[in-house]
């Protein structure tokens, strides 16, 4: 396994400094339109990419929460009449990647994006995202409708069953958020089915192919847990079934339906713990920070970042 980023670079020096403090390895999606990233404009990006001296590792399939704008898929969560051509659109982007040589891609199923509460204070006065389940509007309708819990996984099944055997052979692994963070069934007219313990192991075990799995989020592992303490033996059950094909390294303090996130060093979960259960399971890919509290002062999600690489760097040492 090795550090890894998902931080777009805002322009050259970003790609610089990257390198400078020892990552390697980046997801990054070219600019425009989805439509637009054929096999040339992905050669060009990842040609750019290794001119820094890094690695174009992963790209994000335009597949976003119905909830935000940037839904450039919709219609294959709804179900839409335009389903069928996306999902066609996916598979040719999937095609591509592999033609241009980017070995994975990652993506959401999310219909009601991130909820989160106002932000609060962590260490230092830095500003972290949180979630109170009693501070949330419970009745609060959604960007989807009412959508049955058997609806949803009809939904996610029509999809993998077109889209993992173009993944196993074009040889892209797939890995798929899981819903950040757990809510009570029925919030916002959904029940997150990527929210629970065992909703994940259904999905991966959908369509069984060594490319489907999860970008694995420890935080949001965290989020779906009464006792945190459990998270490691968890990420031990899907790295063992080689599960895991993409790791989001960010931390809480809490618990299922009320937390807010930290750094890695101080939050509730054993992050080194983590770490040697990924060594242990044979664990091959990225570890990247996801979700950097907010720092005080200039140029604070690039600081932030910095400082989880650093901590990152330091587990991946240990031995």
């Amino acid at each position: 396994m090795y550090l890894g980023t998902q931080l777009p670079a805002r322009h050259a020096d970003d790609y610089r400094v990257m390198k400078q403090l020892g990552v390697d390895h980046v997801s990054a999606n070219p600019d425009g339109d989805w439509h637009s990233w054929n096999r040339p404009a992905l050669e060009r990006l990842r040609e750019t990419v290794e001119s820094f001296g890094l690695i174009l590792d992963m790209l994000q399939l335009p597949m976003y929460s119905v909830s935000v704008d940037k839904a450039l898929c919709p219609d294959i969560l709804l179900a839409g009449p335009d389903r069928d051509a996306q999902i066609d659109g996916i598979c040719r982007l999937i095609e591509n990647c592999a033609a241009a040589g980017i070995p994975s891609v990652r993506y959401n199923f999310n219909y009601i994006g991130i909820p989160r509460t106002p932000m609060e204070p962590g260490r230092g006065g830095y500003q972290a995202e949180a979630f109170r389940w009693d501070l949330v509007d419970q009745n609060e309708p959604g960007p989807a409708g009412v959508l049955s819990e058997e609806t949803i996984w009809e939904r996610v099944d029509y999809f993998l069953a077109r889209v993992v055997p173009v993944a196993e052979a074009a040889k892209v692994r797939l890995a798929c958020h899981p819903h950040d963070p757990a809510t009570p069934p029925g919030y916002k007219g959904v029940t997150r089915v990527l929210g629970t313990v065992e909703g994940m192991k259904r999905f991966v075990q959908m369509h069984e192919s060594p490319v489907h799995g999860l970008n694995f989020c420890i935080g949001t592992l965290g989020e779906m847990v009464e006792d945190v303490g459990e998270v490691p033996e968890i990420t031990r059950w899907f790295g063992a079934r080689g599960k895991l094909m993409n790791i989001h390294f960010r931390n809480i303090v809490g618990k299922r339906y009320s937390f807010r996130e930290s750094f890695p060093d101080d939050g509730d979960i054993d992050m080194a713990a983590v770490i040697d259960v990924l060594r242990e399971t044979n664990y091959a890919y990225m570890v990247m920070p996801d979700h950097a509290p907010t720092l005080s002062g200039d140029n604070q999600q690039q600081v932030a970042f910095a400082y989880c690489y650093g901590y990152i760097a330091a587990l991946l040492k240990t031995r």
